[in-house]
């Protein structure tokens, strides 16, 4: 890919470029934390977002998508947000002239592997790209972490979610067989060596999107705050679900809101559950880190109610087999990858089985992806 990338942008602008790669992440354990500043566990994968660049002599910024066969063309000094792809470059540049960076035109051409809308960040690797590559053109003296933070305040501000920190996060600072503990609220982040010994990460993708994922996110963030200000009322000193204990929820919550009780539940367990994670990972107990996974998939789905009839399918399909230990929905939810923990010499035999099956229930086709932890965002050379 970064061979065709370079040819294109060579083709349209007759130059050769700077190429950077990004990459998707897969979160293991510690979905819908990272915004009530728990912890979550992602990793980046060997799938990702390339963008080649150039600077210009002028203020415009001409970008071509590869995948979409689509130009869009602007003055640095117009830019504004847009119902396109184009939207999550532009937020990056929008960010970078807030905060005071000095940046002229420039050409960019993208092209990536990460599958659109399977639920692995193939948005949140567009942002830290396109942040990393500027920076490198521009020589702006950005570190990794203002490059996060750039890279998330974009999503927010011209793509309107409302997205937590972990997406950008892992897509920045993966390394290679390695998961990151990431404390959403300090930043503070330790590596956590993810031993698979004859398992593999399998995703399947459902080929869903239902169109409730942005608005639903943005409904689930807004009834977490509202259960952590009912608790505030009683205990001044919470900040977050990470401060709130099942004895405070009951308290204070149970008694004005069911549903909001609900949602609250699942984080403060979810919470708790990647600690749990976090020491199986370091006993190499890949079992009993599975079996939570499990549980995760059923908090999202019965008590944060995330997740849909496809990726419900797929986890209640694999749960009864000896070489599956783990699955769940992974992703703001509604639609994606269901992620998997699978004995390395089973998986053809189950992704066959699940195609079919897939087929004949949900009339819809079911894409395997194998995926493997690797590197984050870097400069590539060829």
């Amino acid at each position: 890919m970064l061979i065709s990338i370079e040819k294109k942008y060579k083709e349209l602008y007759n130059e050769k470029p700077l190429l950077v790669r990004s990459p998707g992440r897969v979160n293991i354990i510690g979905e819908h934390t990272d915004y009530n500043e728990g912890f979550v566990l992602p990793a980046a994968i060997d799938k990702a977002i390339y963008v080649a660049v150039g600077k210009r002599a002028d203020e415009a910024i001409h970008l071509f998508s590869v995948d979409y066969k689509e130009a869009y063309q602007v003055l640095l000094s117009e830019i504004q947000p847009t119902k396109t792809w184009a939207t999550y470059i532009l937020g990056v540049v929008h960010q970078l002239v807030q905060r005071g960076y000095s940046i002229g035109g420039f050409n960019l051409v993208i092209d990536g592997d990460i599958p659109i809308g399977s639920g692995l960040s193939s948005s949140a690797a567009v942002e830290c790209a396109t942040v990393f590559a500027l920076n490198e053109l521009f020589s702006l003296g950005i570190d990794k972490m203002e490059m996060v933070q750039i890279a998330q305040k974009a999503e927010h501000e011209y793509a309107g979610v409302m997205c937590g920190i972990m997406d950008q996060f892992a897509s920045m600072f993966g390394k290679k067989d390695q998961l990151i503990k990431l404390d959403c609220r300090s930043l503070e982040y330790q590596y956590e060596p993810l031993r698979l010994d004859g398992y593999k990460l399998v995703l399947f993708n459902t080929n869903v999107k239902h169109s409730l994922a942005s608005s639903e996110y943005n409904i689930r963030r807004q009834q977490c705050e509202q259960g952590v200000a009912w608790v505030k009322m009683l205990y001044p000193e919470v900040n977050s679900l990470r401060d709130i204990s099942m004895l405070m929820l009951d308290e204070c919550v149970l008694p004005k809101d069911t549903l909001i009780y609900k949602r609250c539940k699942f984080v403060v367990e979810e919470i708790q559950r990647l600690l749990e994670a976090c020491e199986y990972l370091e006993k190499g107990d890949i079992v009993s880190l599975g079996k939570k996974m499990f549980e995760t998939h059923r908090g999202l789905s019965k008590e944060y109610e995330v997740s849909c009839k496809e990726l419900d399918y797929l986890v209640d399909a694999v749960k009864g087999n000896h070489a599956v230990v783990g699955s769940r929905m992974m992703g703001g939810g509604f639609g994606g990858c269901t992620i998997n923990i699978i004995k390395e010499g089973a998986i053809e035999e189950i992704a066959a089985m699940l195609c079919t099956e897939y087929k004949k229930v949900m009339q819809l086709d079911l894409i395997t992806h194998v995926v493997a932890i690797g590197d984050g965002t870097a400069i590539q050379y060829l």
